[in-house]
């Protein structure tokens, strides 16, 4: 194998240059040259094909840097349509224009959707990406689960028998890079509302990402939020009414953190207020903290604020905010670098080894600790081909309580003992409050980068 191509694609998370810079590395080691896709799949099927050599004379570009947020080679929403035939001639000509003998793809599961036709006719491996830390298995037999009406028609759902325990060792792809510095964000903006929270005797509801999945919402327990609501859980507003009006009678104050695809008892997304989709045909969430408010609004006694509240009225005791895109960006923290750079090494072994439509994956037991592995693609579709977002399995989180169960403490330690390194706090001191900030323009790696893109 003398060359690969890169590509990243749908949304940013701050470990992708990461990843990149770990195939980089491996690569040079096998000698290998490596050539980044523009603008992920977009980039692909551009009648151009902007690239750029990420490694001439097997040498790292300086602009590659483990530490910078995002993605040097830059990302798009548009996927290759794996049932568009010219789609796939497309980006398979422009391959081979560009002499790959192999693609690296850095995504979660829109990307495995467009990757694995290319796979028919380019080795492809993926390496993977998400804040949401939804791509895997709780369980190697998970996707048998899903079952369809007997007639074919509507969408696959889970089948009510499953394993009502977990195995930390049987997670197929632990975490995925992004998920941890996601978590490190949220934890610091929960943290940072609690004490606004007490001071004033409100009550807080702070909304994170995740999609359908609350993986998110669980790391923010690190914040001690007093109730953590995730999507795999419906609401059911008398039970929380009950745990806020406990909560606040005790303490003055409440912090509830809210997965933004969480549903009522209805099954209804709470979040998903309008009928909107991003270019992956997912719903875009926009009002899950505030149907929240709006729900205890009108459950919660006025009583309740009679002592602290006396001259305002209850509704005045509740706030919303969305943590938002800050999850995506920034520089990652040192869990994800490690993470990021070694699945990136891999997927480079697993291409150069003669592995195609294959996964990348991030291990762990409490025998070995973390290892890095990798599993067909097609193990994580259920039989009609179709690849679920993972979800929190039951027995990580306690619904009676709304909190992490026993075992969600476990599944978090080992991802965050040793998340932040030294370095992390060190670039705190010497580069966000370096004088240099003041008076210096930023310097954006997209002027960096576009002196070395060329076009077939």
């Amino acid at each position: 194998m003398k060359r690969i191509g890169i590509l990243t694609a749908g949304g940013d998370t701050p470990a992708l240059n990461a990843t990149i810079y770990g195939a980089v590395q491996r690569a040079n080691a096998l000698k290998i040259e490596v050539v980044g896709l523009l603008r992920g799949y977009a980039g692909l099927l551009d009648p151009k094909v902007p690239h750029v050599l990420l490694n001439p004379l097997y040498s790292g570009i300086p602009e590659l840097d483990p530490c910078k947020g995002g993605t040097l080679i830059g990302s798009s929403r548009t996927y290759l349509d794996h049932t568009s035939s010219e789609h796939l001639r497309v980006a398979g000509a422009h391959a081979a224009k560009l002499q790959l003998d192999g693609l690296l793809c850095i995504g979660g599961d829109g990307t495995i959707n467009g990757m694995q036709p290319l796979a028919e006719i380019l080795p492809c491996v993926l390496a993977p990406k998400t804040i949401d830390n939804d791509l895997g298995l709780n369980y190697p037999g998970e996707p048998d689960e899903w079952v369809r009406p007997a007639d074919g028609a509507g969408p696959a759902v889970r089948a009510a028998a499953g394993r009502d325990s977990l195995r930390l060792e049987d997670i197929v792809n632990y975490a995925t890079p992004g998920f941890a510095t996601a978590v490190f964000v949220v934890v610091q903006m929960v943290e940072r509302l609690r004490t606004t929270a007490e001071s004033h005797h409100r009550i807080a509801v702070v909304e994170v990402m995740g999609r359908q999945s609350g993986y998110i919402a669980l790391g923010a327990a690190y914040a001690q939020p007093d109730i953590i609501l995730i999507p795999e859980v419906p609401v059911d507003p008398q039970q929380l009414m009950q745990q806020v009006s406990r909560i606040y009678d005790q303490q003055q104050n409440v912090v509830i953190v809210v997965g933004e695809g969480v549903r009522g008892l209805d099954g209804r997304e709470l979040g998903a207020t309008s009928p909107a989709f991003d270019p992956a045909g997912n719903v875009k969430y926009s009002g899950a903290a505030d149907a929240i408010v709006g729900m205890l609004e009108r459950s919660l006694s006025p009583d309740l604020f009679l002592e602290t509240r006396r001259f305002e009225p209850g509704s005045s005791a509740l706030f919303s905010r969305k943590v938002g895109h800050t999850q995506r960006g920034g520089r990652p923290i040192l869990f994800d670098r490690f993470a990021a750079t070694q699945l990136g090494g891999r997927a480079v072994e697993l291409l150069a080894a003669g592995y195609s439509n294959e996964v990348a994956t991030l291990q762990y037991s409490p025998q070995a600790g973390f290892t890095f592995s990798s599993i067909a693609a097609n193990r994580l579709r259920d039989r009609w081909g179709e690849i679920h977002p993972r979800e929190v399995h039951p027995s990580l989180y306690d619904a009676a309580r709304m909190q992490l169960s026993t075992l969600g403490m476990e599944y978090l330690k080992p991802i965050f003992t040793r998340a932040v390194g030294a370095d992390d706090v060190e670039y705190i001191r010497r580069e966000v409050f370096d004088a240099g900030c003041l008076s210096n323009r930023y310097q954006s790696i997209n002027s960096d980068i576009r002196r070395r893109i060329r076009y077939l």
